[in-house]
Parts: C-alpha cells; structure tokens; sequence
C-alpha cells in the first residue's frame, strides 16, 4: 500500500514537473520582450526542476542516487536564480530597456543618447552623464 502512495506521488511530481517545464517553454515562445521570457523561462525551469528531482528523489528511495539528486537540487536552488539575475543585468546594462505597451514619449523615459567613446578604451562608452551610464569615483 505506501509502496504504490510513493510511487503516486512520484509520478505527481514527475508530471508536474513537466507540465511547468512545458508551460515555460509556451511562455518564452508567447512572451513579448527578453524580460518577461526570462522570467517565465527562470521560474518555471527551476520549479520544473525542482518537481522532477523530487519525483525522482521519491522513486530512488533512501539510496545514494537520492542523495546526488538531493545536492543536484541544492545547487539548482543557488545557480538558477543568479544566473538569471546575471542574464538581467547585463542586458540592462548592456541597453536592452523593458517592453512597454507606450511609445518611451509617453512613458516620461529620456530619449536615447548615442554613446560617447571614453579616450582611454576605444570601445567602450565613457561613463558620464551623456550616457545615462553609472558615475565612477575617481
């Protein structure tokens, strides 16, 4: 009897598990702009994930392929997240701005300047006001 609950559970999860990862794939195909398909794309994938190594972790039993899947979800849990607010930020950083249903003269955000090249790297913009990039210290 709790031989077939686990193995109920287990597929519950399994299938659950799949059924985000599916509803993340449908939200990065459907979804307008980088930001809101990274979002889909990250919370989705890591629940998905999540669910999986856990049906997988109830079908393994108290064995050693439960404990690797158990640190497999421990660096999920830490690399998944960062590595999406990594994707983020360098796309925000980099100039990608958020989709918006208003034209920017109507949401208030400043036309777009073109860059200033900074003496000292060629190929890269300075930092200064001109850019709308961060203020260095020195």
């Amino acid at each position: 009897m709790s031989a077939a609950i686990v193995d109920w559970a287990s597929w519950a999860l399994l299938l659950t598990g799949g059924a985000f990862g599916v509803i993340g794939g449908i939200g990065v195909v459907r979804l307008p702009d980088f930001y809101t398909r990274l979002h889909a794309s990250s919370v989705t994938d890591t629940l998905a994930a999540y669910l999986i190594l856990l049906g997988l972790m109830l079908q393994a039993g108290l064995t050693l392929a439960a404990g690797k899947l158990a640190l497999i979800m421990f660096f999920l849990f830490f690399t998944s997240p960062v590595a999406a607010h990594a994707l983020a930020n360098t796309a925000y950083h980099d100039g990608l701005h958020p989709w918006t249903r208003r034209p920017p003269s109507q949401t208030g955000s400043k036309p777009e300047t073109p860059p200033v090249e900074s003496p000292a790297f060629p190929d890269k913009p300075a930092d200064d006001a001109a850019t709308g990039g961060p203020k260095s210290d020195s």
